[in-house]
């Protein structure tokens, strides 16, 4: 039987896969411009971010597979989601207004 807990990791699994999704495009498309430090940190801070939205999914992923109760995995799943939000939009804020 599932956690009937975990809403909210149906909300955050889909959403963290397309993040992923979202680093990896943008990755792709500054390594197609010419090298220069900004591009370099540019593609590494996403990166990581990848990594923590790849952590919320798998956290959410986990809390609605599990039968026992999950709820700290849910929490860590949103926790982890709301982290990856923040820092992309840091990241974007800095290198769109060439603050680096």
């Amino acid at each position: 039987m599932m956690n009937d807990n975990n809403d909210l990791s149906h909300h955050i699994l889909p959403n963290s896969a397309t993040m992923v999704g979202v680093c990896i495009m943008v990755i792709s498309i500054v390594k197609g411009m010419p090298p220069d430090a900004v591009n370099y940190l540019i593609d590494k801070a996403l990166a990581i971010d990848c990594v923590l939205f790849m952590a919320s999914a798998l956290f959410s992923f986990l809390s609605i597979r599990l039968e026992k109760s999950t709820l700290g995995l849910e929490r860590w799943a949103e926790v982890i989601f709301i982290f990856g939000l923040v820092s992309m939009t840091i990241i974007a804020v800095i290198f769109s207004f060439e603050i680096v």
